[in-house]
């Protein structure tokens, strides 16, 4: 018989093999189980958290936005998010149902004892039922949070924890609906504090500050958001075994921790300074492509204003408020008669266009303000010699490979032969190209580079762009030539204003900011801006000799720049062609005189020239075209002349009047009225100023000008001794436009009026009355003053 029970071997192996599997097995559960629990805890921690908690992010106040000194430009405001536990809503109408119709039993009964107030009112008051509640309260909340009852009935439906009813609700709506759904004990319907943005000063720095909405950021708001926007709350609640929401009061809140606030370097009232007189250079000139202007410190890279014209209210960015932005997009779109739907169809290209900080996301063709950085070169690597070496123009010049020629903006016979600084005075074009071409291409281009011109200057704001032109191997002669003064070259106004200040700041390239400082809610400065060289692009001594050149550019040609009694200032002007604004550009080459081109004018500035503590930057982009107001000598200098004329009092900065000034200095009136016509006649004779007596009295009753005007040294004063019918001293202001000083001055004095000047100095020769501060035909007061401005009828951009 065969033995058919398994030998011992056989057992034996079994037992190997048997032994063997549940090991793997065993391996691999405990190979699992420690993955899970140990290399994966956290993963699997946080899935079962998941399945147990739910959770409602409470958002962070964000910081708010100074300016230098400590005023509010960006805040946020609590406000309150209102919302619903639906389950936990039901809940409190059961308890609430339940409470009224005891209370209907016990009225019944006769068991029921109402308190009374005062008033004889039940201070224990039910509704007449839980239906009437309900209605009142979808009304209520309907009526306050500004919603449909449709979405309140919707929301104490849902099968859920947390539905947000409203968001932004001011405090007193808040309040109210607290008020009303606590009387009845109610915990269902409650609030969090959330918060709202808002801009105390509206428009002004729009483009620096920028604004936050959704997913869209600009500006300030946009590159220090992880500073300004701190860390964002949670609520933490539980769900129960089914992954259903437990009422909302099993929560748990972690509070929010507040964003940082952010100082900048802009002043508001510089900043307004700028935005002002750019408004009024917009609305004078037509301007079609916006204008900008910077103003910051030349030796720190600090920028104490920055703007943008138009601008646009940050509390309501999504508004197109000013028309001539969609007048550009219709120009280039060749639309001459839009209709509604074309406004609609780029709204949002012209809303997008309004938002850009011109200063730092468009460029332009600087014109003959980059004759500053040729000159900067050229001194630098002694190609020229700015005392001996001289530069002929005979009103164009030939560039040999290129069929047309190169015109001056004075036209044959030109300048003639010229030293070096007549040539920066005149701004001449031929002279320039020849500097140009003593530079050479490769210096030109590495000089191009090194002033920052191809890259960003990493100033702290987002979006910034970044200039262009002809790199060495594709550069021709031609384009040499008109890059040296400023022609083929593309810029942003922030890399010419920095540039600028390299050249005058002893060759120091910086990078610019416009935040000074990120502090903390406990007062810890957490980020301090300071100066920052980029590199140092020329020597001290180049950049002493540019600061010499450009102040005696002011001094030789004060018609055409910023000429302020007492101060020093040295700067340069500029009239581009803007050719890469149009299609036409081929067809704007042939034709430079044609109707369709379309000019840049620009200004740059510094003072005190010797050792400059401001530069001023002004572009108007495509001013109107008519007569020769769109040269940067005709718009950009007088805006700058403004914006300085306020500016350097505000700062505090006192003139230092040259001995010629100190001639023609004009006089302030002082204080007569009250003392004796005697005491009176003694202080005018004091000061050499001339007076007239009307009356026979002996005591001062009333003076013309007034207290603190002022008055050219040659004016007058008016004492009144005797009361006088004020219809008697009246004069009619005459019309001066056109007129030399000397006439001026005689036209004033017959008239019994007297006056101040501002812009070219009286004494240079063709010197006229170009505006004056009060209308002619206008009835004034005897002895009023009127500031006449005076220019010379000459170009040199």
């Amino acid at each position: 018989m065969i033995n058919t029970n398994p030998s011992n071997a056989m057992r034996f192996r079994s037992k190997i093999i048997m032994t063997a599997a549940f090991s793997v097995l065993f391996a691999a559960v405990a190979g699992n189980f420690f993955k899970i629990s140990v290399l994966d805890n956290k993963k699997y921690q946080n899935m079962a958290n998941d399945q147990h908690f739910g959770s409602v992010s409470i958002s962070a106040h964000r910081g708010s936005i100074y300016d230098s000194k400590g005023v509010a430009l960006a805040k946020s405001a609590t406000v309150y998010k209102i919302f619903i536990d639906p389950q936990s809503f039901k809940e409190d109408l059961d308890r609430l149902e339940k409470l009224i119709n005891k209370r209907k039993v016990d009225v019944a009964s006769g068991t029921y004892t109402p308190v009374l107030d005062e008033n004889g009112n039940d201070k224990n008051k039910l509704p007449e039922s839980i239906d009437a509640f309900k209605e009142e309260a979808v009304d209520l909340l309907s009526q306050k949070l500004g919603i449909s009852k449709e979405k309140v009935l919707d929301a104490i439906a849902q099968d859920s924890q947390y539905i947000v009813l409203q968001e932004q609700v001011e405090k007193p709506v808040a309040d109210e609906i607290d008020d009303f759904f606590n009387e009845w004990g109610f915990v269902s319907v409650r609030n969090e504090e959330d918060t709202k943005r808002y801009y105390p000063q509206k428009d002004l720095a729009a483009s620096v500050i920028g604004f936050t909405n959704g997913n869209i950021s600009y500006g300030v708001e946009s590159s220090y958001n992880k500073y300004l926007s701190g860390v964002d709350g949670r609520t933490i609640s539980a769900v129960d075994s089914n992954g259903n929401a437990l009422p909302y009061r099993y929560s748990k809140t972690f509070e929010a921790k507040d964003g940082d606030d952010v100082y900048l370097t802009i002043d508001r009232e510089i900043q307004y300074i700028l935005e002002k007189n750019l408004k009024k250079m917009v609305d004078d000139h037509s301007v079609k492509n916006r204008s900008c202007a910077i103003l910051m410190n030349p030796k720190t890279g600090a920028i104490y204003g920055m703007a943008t014209y138009p601008s646009f209210d940050l509390n309501d960015p999504f508004t197109v408020s000013d028309q001539t932005i969609y007048d550009k997009i219709f120009a280039e779109e060749n639309i001459v008669e839009p209709t509604k739907k074309d406004f609609d169809n780029y709204y949002t290209e012209a809303r997008e266009r309004m938002w850009k900080n011109k200063c730092i996301t468009e460029t332009y063709e600087p014109g003959s303000v980059y004759k500053i950085i040729t000159s900067s070169a050229a001194i630098e690597e002694n190609v020229i010699d700015i005392e001996n070496d001289t530069f002929y123009c005979e009103g164009f010049k030939k560039v040999e490979g290129h069929k047309a020629n190169i015109d001056c903006w004075k036209l044959p016979p030109g300048h003639g032969v010229q030293k070096f600084q007549e040539a920066l005075t005149n701004s001449c074009n031929p002279a320039f190209m020849d500097i140009g071409m003593k530079l050479g291409k490769e210096k030109f281009c590495y000089y191009f580079d090194a002033f920052g011109f191809r890259e960003p200057t990493g100033i702290d704001l987002p979006v910034e762009v970044k200039g262009n032109n002809k790199r060495l191997e594709e550069m021709e002669l031609v384009d040499l030539a008109v890059s040296s003064f400023g022609q083929c070259e593309t810029i942003t106004p922030i890399e010419m204003i920095t540039a600028c200040c390299a050249s005058i700041n002893g060759g120091y390239l910086l990078k610019p900011y416009v935040v000074d400082k990120v502090v903390d809610s406990d007062g810890n400065i957490v980020l301090k801006n300071e100066r920052t060289v980029r590199r140092q692009v020329i020597s001290e001594d180049t950049s002493a000799k540019m600061r010499n050149a450009l102040y005696n550019v002011v001094v030789g040609n004060g018609a055409g720049n910023v000429n302020i009694k007492g101060f020093a200032i040295g700067g340069k002007s500029g009239t581009s062609q803007r050719l890469s604004e149009t299609s036409r550009y081929e067809e704007i080459k042939e034709q430079e005189d044609a109707a369709i081109q379309e000019y840049g004018a620009s200004y740059v500035c510094f003072t005190p020239a010797d050792d400059p503590e401001l530069i001023l930057f002004v572009l108007a982009d495509m001013p109107d075209k008519k007569g020769d107001l769109y040269y940067g000598s005709k718009c950009a200098v007088p805006t700058a002349r403004e914006i300085l004329t306020e500016v350097l009092p505000y700062l505090g900065k006192s003139p230092e009047y040259n001995e010629q000034e100190l001639k023609n200095l004009d006089v302030k009136v002082p204080l007569l009225k009250g003392a004796s016509i005697d005491d009176a006649v003694k202080t005018l004779d004091g000061m050499g100023v001339k007076y007239e007596k009307i009356g026979n009295g002996i005591e001062v009753v009333d003076q013309s000008p007034m207290t603190g005007k002022s008055i050219a040294k040659d004016g007058c004063v008016y004492l009144y001794t005797e009361k006088v019918d004020p219809s008697d001293t009246m004069v009619m202001v005459p019309y001066l436009y056109g007129c030399s000083p000397s006439v001026a001055n005689q036209i004033i004095n017959d008239s019994g009026l007297n006056y101040t000047t501002k812009g070219a100095s009286i004494d240079r020769d063709g010197a006229t009355v170009n505006s004056q501060s009060i209308t002619e035909g206008t009835l004034v007061p005897r002895g009023t003053t009127i500031e006449l401005e005076f220019m010379v009828n000459e170009i040199s951009d």
